[in-house]
């Protein structure tokens, strides 16, 4: 894909993002991806070889491999949202065949989802694309529905089936927050144990963050610190909500923070709070992956450029994005995968 399709699918946005040059946290001061970022990064902690081994592997497959980003195809709305939610605007992703064929086909380096849909094709495409199961799920069909993760089985029913990685969320903020950092520290020790890499899901929830109208769910300051939490965890890899906003601290009065994360460290542009998540990622040793948001149909190609060009120039690892992918024909599906990998490879997209 040339820049000028890159241009053109941001529209009036291209020069706002393109041309954006950060004063706020300066690139020399982080850890950006790369293609020797295994060696760089992570060969004097404490993962072992197996694990710094699979990580290598999931860095080097599909489009992107060996240029150290990285774009996953997850799909665990089934459970998240119900299959019909999920899968009624095209139901052949009811067959968990075609969830691991479009990962495979849009060139992705490796699949995320469930324990049932991946234990179910594991002898058939384990070995063609990394696996990353999603060990647990806010199970949304009890009355009236509730917002917690649960563990939906063990690490070593993953490893058994050849998966390379597994990947968990906590709602950061959250009444259960407390229950769910301690299963997800204890999964994640056992994965490392077994060399398998780690990916947290670090999403932020409580009623209380949406004060006089606005919602501070995604706000930078927020997210950034779910990010630090997560990183606490021994996360590999951060998943984290592109930022809107910021100030939620500011807004909720809860917590601590200081006057420089608004005035030294962030401004208003979107770039210069996705750094600031980048930040609080330990400087972007550990990587940050955005994920795509849900499908609103004709605008998603178009969306999910605007969110991989703020990713990559702030700093961040790549893109994890299902639904505006999986919601459509196959091959648009796949369309919109490579059209994202596309502005990881194109090398005029460049950090801001």
């Amino acid at each position: 894909m040339s820049n000028q399709k890159i241009v053109d699918l941001l529209g009036d946005k291209a020069a706002y993002l393109l041309d954006h040059q950060c004063t706020t946290i300066d690139q020399s001061s982080l850890h950006l991806p790369s293609p020797d970022h295994i060696e760089k990064i992570w060969i004097n902690s404490n993962r072992n070889n197996t694990t710094l081994r699979n990580f290598q592997t999931l860095l080097d497959h599909g489009r992107l491999g060996g240029t150290g980003y990285c774009s996953i195809f997850p799909v665990d709305q089934g459970v998240e949202h119900s299959g019909g939610s999920a899968f009624a605007p095209n139901p052949i992703y009811f067959d968990p065949e075609n969830i691991v064929k479009l990962a495979i086909e849009g060139g992705c380096n490796g699949v995320a989802s469930t324990y049932g849909v991946l234990g179910l094709m594991s002898r058939k495409y384990a070995h063609r694309i990394p696996f990353i199961v999603k060990i647990n799920h806010n199970e949304f069909l009890s009355y009236p529905n509730r917002y917690d993760q649960t563990m939906f089985g063990t690490i070593r029913s993953a490893w058994n089936m050849g998966a390379i990685a597994v990947g968990a969320t906590i709602y950061w903020g959250s009444a259960e927050s407390a229950r769910q950092l301690k299963e997800v520290a204890e999964a994640f020790e056992m994965a490392h144990e077994l060399g398998m890499v780690t990916i947290l899901w670090c999403y932020t929830r409580n009623n209380a963050f949406k004060v006089d109208g606005v919602d501070y769910h995604t706000s930078a300051d927020l997210t950034g610190q779910a990010n630090h939490l997560g990183v606490t965890l021994q996360a590999d890899i951060i998943k984290q909500k592109l930022p809107t906003n910021n100030g939620g601290y500011l807004a909720t009065k809860h917590g601590k923070t200081s006057p420089l994360v608004y005035t030294k460290l962030t401004t208003d542009h979107p770039i210069d709070l996705c750094r600031y998540q980048l930040l609080n990622c330990y400087s972007g040793r550990v990587g940050l992956i955005n994920s795509g948001g849900e499908s609103k149909g004709a605008s998603d190609l178009s969306e999910a450029v605007y969110t991989a060009v703020i990713n990559k120039r702030a700093g961040g690892m790549g893109l994890i994005l299902g639904r505006k992918a999986f919601q459509r024909p196959m091959s648009e599906g796949i369309e919109m995968l490579q059209t994202i990998q596309d502005v990881y490879l194109d090398r005029t997209v460049t950090i801001a």
